[in-house]
């Protein structure tokens, strides 16, 4: 029996069934601890030989695992008053006896000005997951509870605590709205699309059954194995297995339906879709799941544990749209199409609409048509001329502006700019004195708390004059680096938030340049495979890149000039990139598989032509259902979110309408068999009177 027969058995069709039933019972008991192994502390992201990683183990012999909330106080319209000092300390000793703040709070503080009051309150976050934001969020909220109650006083609570409770409440419920938000947004395509009302339910189940299972598989990579999940990490899954569990289901409706007016018994019909459908299906989940199985490389330890669990929700997708949802067309029958049966032996519905009359467009001028594309595309990409992803400063993360942001901005105004996120220095206990020294020679750092000595190491705070992970920051943790380093026998390690932060976006650099020709590699490798061909994977790798440089090109401007966002997380770019690489080979897979098999008994220009007709409108409807569900993460309030939305979004249907329709088309239509060299196809002349006339001769009159 061959493995396509199986989903659609009249008996293993049942059986397929009732094993997705029973995985789905056992899944849904794992899947709703999801977000126990969520974890978001600093040491789970950085790489283990960051100094900044190294520094942060070391600092734990002094101080528990703590996020210092700042709290600011402002007199309206003037100097504070020594009421306001009371008000200030009495507001100390009540936050010293919050739940989860162990060490000594700090204050209150009066700036040089007179005009403002700050008290540094350290809250034990608890190191990992929900239980550790949790803490930290609940502390936030009691304190500033306890801050608006001061009349006349303007009060924020900022610094690292603040800014963690902000985006804890930016993600409270964020998870069920944007799973809500993403269904509508299938929902309706696909009503639109089948004008079916009973037809887009199949596969909203089945990708529903998909993302169950790949949140239950990565709660147990993540409990019993070493894989990490980060709070991001959610979100993209369940916009990842709709989008892509949707294209996949799209392409097989389409087949199906071809198969159902040639075929009497639907069985037969739906075993011969999956055997033409399904190399282009698989071929398209293993490009994705391979692409980011690449992240495992990677030194970020963020980027190397998200990029498996996302493969673990490709894989689920990949294997729900191949078996569960044939079965469950196949019991349905053909019913589920209603109003528009498709009855045996009916007449294929006439391709005469916009693909045909592009492919008409293409076959009359294909090499103008693909020069002049190609240079469209080049000019979009200019874009990226003065587009840096090189730091993104906390009070630039979010869309909108919460107390957070404020209270650092009216911080700046008083106090040094670093005040509340210091670096911290731990070095052998011996040195403790030159080490101090060193620090406070250094330009850019106020000045140095005393040395706290245990355990043969002395632990050092510096604060800087420069605003918290600004470049100036940056810079100032390199000199201080310098400058502890030479210290003899000092072993020193520089730490804290800005360090942090600086590690960060050097590892993110050094994934880019490691990942982007690694996952190109592995792309072209599969495309080969599937086409059993050189010179296609090598020009539809050409058109995908430029593809991802004209999105990226077209984004950075819009995250400017349109948004206003101030900045780009380093690690962006590599995810846009690996989306729209992958993702638009996908688009490019599913054409080419089918032109390939047009082309055996057609030739190679008329299966270009044949293929964009047959494809064109359920690509087309797959790209605009993805576009749709990225685009539902802009609807979170944070900048990342919101850019790896609209860069996706705007990508994939630029991919969509031009370059697989357009570029790919052409190039295919110009290239001719040669096309799939070195294979036999590149070597046989059927329809060879086709390929060799004149281009102006085939366009269909």
């Amino acid at each position: 029996m061959r493995v396509s027969a199986i989903p659609s058995g009249r008996r293993t069709k049942w059986a397929v069934l009732v094993f997705w039933i029973g995985l789905l019972a056992v899944a849904g008991i794992f899947s709703g601890k999801f977000d126990d192994v969520v974890k978001n502390e600093v040491g789970t992201f950085l790489p283990k030989n960051a100094e900044s990683t190294q520094a942060l183990e070391l600092a734990k012999r002094f101080t528990p695992d703590v996020s210092s909330a700042v709290v600011l106080y402002e007199r309206d319209g003037g100097a504070v008053t020594a009421a306001d000092q009371a008000v200030a300390r009495e507001d100390a000793r009540r936050f010293a006896g919050l739940a989860h703040v162990t060490a000594p709070v700090v204050g209150p503080v009066v700036a040089k000005d007179g005009r403002a009051i700050e008290i540094v309150v350290p809250i034990e976050s608890g190191g990992t997951g929900e239980t550790g934001a949790g803490e930290i969020e609940a502390a936030v909220k009691q304190m500033r509870s306890v801050l608006h109650s001061h009349p006349g006083l303007t009060t924020h609570v900022t610094g690292p605590a603040g800014y963690a409770a902000d985006q804890a409440d930016a993600f409270s419920g964020a998870d069920k709205s944007l799973l809500l938000l993403t269904i509508a947004i299938v929902v309706v395509i696909l009503l639109f699309t089948y004008r079916s009302p009973v037809l887009w339910i199949a596969p909203l189940i089945c990708v529903g059954v998909a993302l169950v299972v790949a949140q239950a598989t990565i709660y147990l990579f993540a409990r019993y194995g070493d894989l990490t999940v980060k709070g991001d990490t959610g979100f993209i899954l369940t916009v990842l297995v709709f989008g892509a569990g949707t294209d996949y289901a799209l392409l097989l409706i389409a087949r199906y339906r071809e198969e159902l007016r040639r075929y009497e018994d639907r069985h037969e019909a739906m075993a011969v879709a999956l055997r033409r459908a399904g190399p282009a299906i698989l071929g398209s989940g293993v490009t994705l799941g391979l692409s980011l199985l690449c992240f495992l490389v990677a030194e970020l330890n963020s980027t190397k544990s998200v990029g498996p669990a996302l493969a673990i929700g490709v894989a689920s997708a990949l294997a729900a749209m191949t078996t569960l949802f044939p079965a469950l067309l196949v019991v349905l029958g053909r019913w589920v199409f209603w109003p528009v049966r498709p009855a045996f032996g009916s007449p294929e519905p006439p391709r005469r609409g916009p693909w045909a009359w592009i492919g008409r467009v293409v076959s009359r001028r294909p090499r103008v048509t693909w020069i002049g594309t190609s240079v469209v595309l080049g000019v979009l990409a200019l874009g990226l001329i003065g587009f840096t992803a090189d730091n993104m400063r906390l009070k630039d993360s979010f869309t909108s502006k919460p107390e957070a942001v404020t209270g650092e901005q009216a911080m700046a105004l008083h106090f040094p700019a670093g005040g509340g996120d210091p670096v911290q220095i731990i070095g052998a206990a011996g040195a403790a004195g030159p080490l101090r020294s060193a620090a406070a020679a250094t330009p850019g750092i106020a000045d140095v708390t005393a040395p706290v000595v245990k355990d043969g190491h002395v632990h050092l705070e510096g604060t800087l004059t420069a605003a918290s992970n600004s470049e100036a920051a940056f810079a100032t943790v390199d000199r201080l680096r310098d400058a502890v380093h030479a210290v003899p026998g000092g072993q020193a390690k520089v730490g804290g938030g800005n360090a942090v932060n600086l590690d960060y976006k050097r590892a993110a650099e050094h994934d880019r340049t490691l990942l982007v020709p690694l996952v190109l590699v592995v792309v072209g490798l599969i495309i080969g495979v599937l086409l059993r061909a050189l010179v296609a994977p090598l020009v539809l790798l050409g058109t995908v890149v430029l593809s991802f440089g004209a999105a990226l090109g077209v984004s950075a401007l819009t995250f400017r000039h349109v948004f206003g966002f101030a900045g780009t997380d380093p690690a962006i770019p590599l995810w846009i990139f690996v989306f729209l690489i992958a993702l638009g080979v996908d688009y490019n897979i599913f054409l080419m598989t089918r032109v390939h098999e047009e082309s055996k008994a057609h030739g190679t220009r008329q299966g270009a032509l044949r293929g964009l007709k047959a494809t064109g409108g359920v690509i087309t409807s797959a790209g605009v259902v993805l576009a749709g569900t990225f685009t539902a993460l802009a609807t979170l309030p944070l900048v990342f979110a919101a850019e790896i939305g609209f860069a996706v979004a705007f990508g994939v249907l630029l991919d969509t309408f031009v370059v697989r329709s357009v570029l790919v088309t052409a190039l295919t239509y110009d290239i001719g068999r040669r096309m799939w060299w070195p294979s036999a196809l590149s070597r046989e002349e059927r329809g060879s009177e086709l390929e060799e006339n004149p281009p102006h001769t085939l366009a269909p009159r």
